[in-house]
């Protein structure tokens, strides 16, 4: 089988994703899957796709340092070649500069016959001069400068800037332009995780035990994990570790009945089940009824047989639960991902702050409506991977005002060993700049009456 040029393989992923708003990882699965891209070669796909959507906002930035033409203003094919090719010039240490220059070029002269000429010169331009590209002053706009630097849309880093004060933002959007870590959580219903850990080393992969989730283990690298013995023997499933925290905080006991709204592909909807041995029932249920396979699959894989699925919308009333009730309810609900643009960094392009009131009253409307499926004294919790107060505070808040059968729990007396990731007002909050783990959000939320 003949082998295929990585960076025209990326080139085509991100013109898909600017064409369809696909997503990157989707892309990225499928065309390594038909084995055409080779070694090393694999890598430098995910590297170059990721890597340019990442630090989109700063190529785009020194684009407009060298062009005669306004960004937004290039013909697509183009800009998307000028993206590529600095990415490697500026960002890529192990591909030489030449190399990225003339292998751009090359690929323009198949792609944009007419603007290889310029492409060429942008590149060889913006590289001898790179130590005289301005930016904006971080003191005069640190908004601006936060945006440009660290390559993210601008309405967010004032977001951040609001929420953490300029030197707490920078560290924030620092971290979110790099890799994030990869994350596995143990299946404890099979082994330990200090067994766990030795299997991997057993198998070649390093790791090393998470800070915070008991059962969190950190990689130190992410490919081919699924061909791995003690992934396919269901020892362990993939979940960072902020995640792995909302499920704590919900208690679950054996024998409870729970509810995972918006539960796929399955991550939190497994770990609940293993909190309470394989016991009890765990209604989980999504509105996309093809996610609910990736629930299946994966518990079939970790051994769990006390998982039910079904389709719901979560924002209405079901009649698959017309009659039930719920101890515990996660409510893990749809949001912007803001906390985990690192992981979707194409996301954060098509997002708007238009977008956050919307979606927190889609927010509030789920609450409304699994509400009352909670028992006297049962527990909701509230989660998000979003960074936003819009979709997290105020959404609680919101509720709150029109429940007064519901009380929000400080998490900071429930759980005092993971008191350094408490709000002032006991809700859960982690920073990736800060903890090493997604941007995420859940509140704890007990109906007293």
């Amino acid at each position: 089988m003949s082998s295929k040029n990585p960076r025209r393989a990326a080139f085509e992923i991100l013109l898909r994703i600017e064409k369809e708003k696909s997503f990157a990882d989707i892309l990225i699965d499928h065309e390594l899957s038909k084995d055409m891209i080779k070694g090393a070669d694999r890598g430098l796909l995910t590297e170059l796709v990721y890597g340019v959507l990442r630090r989109q906002g700063t190529l785009d930035h020194i684009i407009g340092q060298f062009s005669t033409q306004r960004t937004d203003k290039l013909e697509l094919y183009v800009l998307l070649l000028l993206r590529l090719g600095l990415y490697q010039c500026f960002f890529l240490d192990r591909v030489p500069v030449s190399a990225a220059v003339n292998e751009t070029v090359k690929l323009a002269k198949e792609l944009a016959p007419r603007a290889s000429g310029f492409i060429n010169a942008i590149l060889r331009n913006a590289d001898r001069n790179r130590d005289n590209i301005s930016y904006p002053d971080r003191a005069e706009n640190p908004v601006g400068y936060l945006a440009v630097r660290y390559s993210h849309p601008a309405w967010l880093t004032k977001q951040w800037c609001d929420q953490l004060g300029v030197d707490g933002a920078e560290e924030l959007a620092a971290a979110m332009s790099e890799p994030p870590p990869f994350t596995i959580r143990v299946n404890t219903l099979r082994t330990s995780r200090e067994a766990l850990m030795a299997r991997l080393t057993e198998e070649g992969i390093n790791c090393s035990a998470t800070r915070w989730s008991p059962d969190g283990v950190r990689l130190n690298q992410s490919g081919l994990i699924s061909r791995l013995p003690s992934f396919r023997d269901g020892l362990f499933t993939v979940q960072d570790e902020s995640s792995q925290l909302a499920p704590l905080f919900l208690s679950p006991e054996k024998g409870d009945r729970v509810l995972d709204a918006c539960a796929a592909p399955g991550g939190k909807t497994t770990q609940i089940a293993q909190l309470m041995g394989d016991t009890g029932e765990i209604y989980a249920c999504d509105v996309n009824h093809k996610k609910l396979r990736l629930i299946k699959e994966t518990c079939d894989r970790l051994g769990i047989t006390t998982v039910r699925t079904f389709t719901m919308d979560a924002n209405a009333p079901s009649p698959a639960i017309k009659d039930v009730t719920f101890q515990r309810i996660l409510v893990d609900a749809p949001c912007s991902g803001l906390g985990v643009i690192r992981r979707n960094p194409e996301g954060k392009w098509s997002k708007s702050p238009d977008d956050l009131l919307p979606q927190a009253r889609t927010q509030v409307s789920i609450l409304e409506n699994l509400c009352k499926y909670l028992d006297k004294q049962g527990t909701l919790v509230y989660a998000t991977c979003s960074t936003s107060v819009q979709e997290n505070e105020y959404v609680v808040d919101t509720f709150l005002r029109e429940h007064p059968e519901f009380v929000a729990e400080d998490l900071r007396t429930l759980f005092p060993e993971f008191a350094p990731l408490f709000t002032e007002r006991g809700f859960f909050r982690s920073w990736p700049h800060r903890d090493g783990m997604d941007g995420f959000f859940a509140a704890r939320l007990n109906k007293i009456k």
